[in-house]
């Protein structure tokens, strides 16, 4: 088969799980270099920067990061880690490569359907960094693309012109590429389960797999939409999200009627539930991996699938409470607070679930373990600050500050990030053929794990006293004794991020050059580790996680294949 044949026009799920992880990977590559740009400049703000201004002459005259820079620095390393990163990586890439074979099917439901939203993914990342070869440079309007600044065009400042027309179009086509994906997994993990594959034999991945994709398919088809419109006010001169009267630079813009909250619904609606489309489908690898490693079955498999649902849903009505400090009705926003504190309680549950499930455990540290067990402090430490900005009365001092930063890179990047991780470690050997190195895996997590602490703690503590988000300098007399702090932060920031070339080592050396990997390293129980898996010709007799069985030749588990019935062994 040739080159072409087998990766540019390949429908085989396999392969395209492999290409949306190649994509996620170099979109966090680049976020990961933006982010350092901007601690560098948080950090030392009069500092030039070797090379950078050879680069962007416009943005770093003289290597020093200008104001608004500063702000396509942020708008793009965050529209890459959210959409490009935590959309694609846990649930593109690992759900089309394994969501057929953990449900026995020979393929995704729709394999051309697939192909077409990979290479959609793949343009509206191409179109999103053509937006650094602009003269006006990228949008500084952060991912969240407010208005009435984001649809005005040049006049509202630089990278507001053709480089916030590419934003857009780059987050529409992501958008049709989400919503193709979310069809097809729907119909795939509904359609195509193989005999004896019922919804409580199916593994927690899968399910996690599918709600998601049930919130893509409503989120994303509400901000397409949003995109759509915002860009006909930019280039059509509608008025959907402008509103009358408002001068900007001394020119009365000739806009009337359009309401800039409008937006914020709109995308806000999507912007919720985009959180737990990237931390849903990491929780569900969590759950499918440490009870492999726990070498007992998970707590409360049908509580913990019922939280994932109930998460899913709960996330569609607590939009509002981005909006505390946006004028909103005293009403809305007490009506906003309440479900916003509810949907604690599934999350609460999961995380105890993934506790009770290593209590009195025989856990094994291997490296993808670790990263489950981090998964969950993160997601802990991150999920406490959540109640602060669920109240109102705080959330209007906090919204603005570094607590809110601190907050949801916790809860939502590294937390989700750290559930990649672990699902990388632990399907390698399945994905490739061959075994990760665990010494330099520990070292990478260690590193990781300290180093995400040493970041997004102290950010709480700048927040509670003050210090502003978004800010390229901060010059007011009392953020100055913060300075030391930011430092600090951009100290661990660097390191943290030079940590992360040990996975790079060690995810392409072991490609070339690790060690042959069994068939069943983990002495998992899921068809995807089954050696007589041939697609579809394969029954399933009882559930994800028959472990702690004591079976033929002392094999303390089950696999879901085995029809052989073993004393202890779990049939739901």
């Amino acid at each position: 088969m040739s080159f072409v044949r087998r990766y540019i026009f390949s429908t085989d799920h396999k392969t395209i799980g492999k290409q949306y992880y190649a994509l996620a990977l170099a979109a966090v590559c680049t976020g990961m270099v933006l982010s350092w740009l901007m601690r560098i400049h948080v950090a030392y703000p009069d500092r030039a920067i070797p090379l950078l201004g050879r680069l962007a002459p416009v943005g770093a005259p003289g290597g020093v990061i200008s104001p608004e820079m500063y702000l396509s620095l942020l708008t793009m390393h965050g529209t890459l880690m959210v959409f490009f990163v935590l959309t694609n990586a846990p649930f593109a890439a690992f759900g089309n490569y394994f969501l057929p074979t953990q449900i026995g099917a020979k393929e995704m439901a729709f394999p051309r359907l697939s192909a077409l939203a990979f290479w959609l993914s793949l343009t509206s990342f191409v179109v999103i960094l053509a937006q650094f070869f602009v003269p006006d440079g990228p949008s500084t309007s952060g991912w969240t693309a407010y208005p009435p600044l984001s649809a005005l065009g040049a006049a509202a400042g630089q990278g507001l012109a053709m480089g916030q027309n590419l934003w857009l179009v780059s987050i529409a086509i992501f958008c049709v590429a989400s919503v193709l994906g979310a069809l097809n997994f729907i119909v795939t993990a509904l359609d195509l389960r193989t005999r004896g594959m019922s919804f409580a034999r199916m593994p927690y991945s899968a399910w996690a797999w599918l709600v998601t994709a049930v919130i893509v398919l409503l989120a994303f088809a509400v901000l397409f939409p949003a995109c759509v419109l915002l860009l006909l006010d930019r280039v059509a001169h509608t008025s959907f999200f402008v509103p009358a009267g408002l001068f900007v630079a001394d020119r009365l813009q000739p806009h009337a009627g359009g309401s800039p909250l409008l937006w914020q619904h709109l995308f806000w609606f999507f912007g919720h539930p985009e959180v737990y489309i990237a931390i849903l489908p990491s929780i569900g690898i969590v759950a499918h991996v440490l009870p492999a490693y726990a070498r007992k079955p998970l707590l409360g498999p049908k509580f913990l699938v019922a939280s994932l649902v109930a998460t899913g849903f709960l996330s569609f009505v607590v939009w509002g409470h981005h909006m505390f400090v946006s004028g909103m009705n005293p009403f809305s926003v007490n009506f906003f607070s309440v479900p916003t504190m509810i949907i604690t309680i599934p999350a609460t549950v999961m995380t105890l679930l993934l506790l009770g499930t290593v209590y009195g455990s025989k856990m094994r540290f291997d490296t993808a373990a670790l990263f489950c067990l981090g998964f969950i402090s993160l997601f802990i430490s991150g999920g406490i600050s959540g109640f602060f900005l669920a109240q109102p009365s705080l959330d209007s001092y906090l919204h603005a500050t570094y607590f809110v930063v601190a907050h949801f890179h916790l809860v939502m990047a590294a937390a989700s990030l750290f559930g990649i991780f672990a699902g990388t470690y632990f399907w390698f050997p399945k994905m490739v053929g061959r075994m990760m190195n665990e010494t330099l895996g520990k070292l990478h997590f260690w590193l990781t794990f300290l180093g995400v602490y040493c970041i997004f703690m102290p950010m709480h503590y700048l927040g509670l006293v003050g210090n502003v988000r978004r800010y390229s300098a901060f010059v007011d007399e009392y953020m100055a004794p913060l300075m030391p702090v930011h430092r600090f932060i951009t100290i661990a920031a660097l390191l943290t991020g030079a940590a992360q070339f040990i996975f790079l080592w060690n995810l392409f050396a072991s490609r070339m050059w690790g060690r042959v990997a069994p068939e069943n390293p983990w002495g998992a129980t899921t068809l995807e580790w089954s050696v007589r898996h041939d697609g579809g010709a394969v029954a399933v007799y009882r559930g994800p996680d028959a472990y702690g069985v004591d079976g033929d030749g002392g094999v303390d588990f089950v696999m879901q294949n085995d029809e052989v019935a073993r004393a202890g062994a779990s049939d739901e």
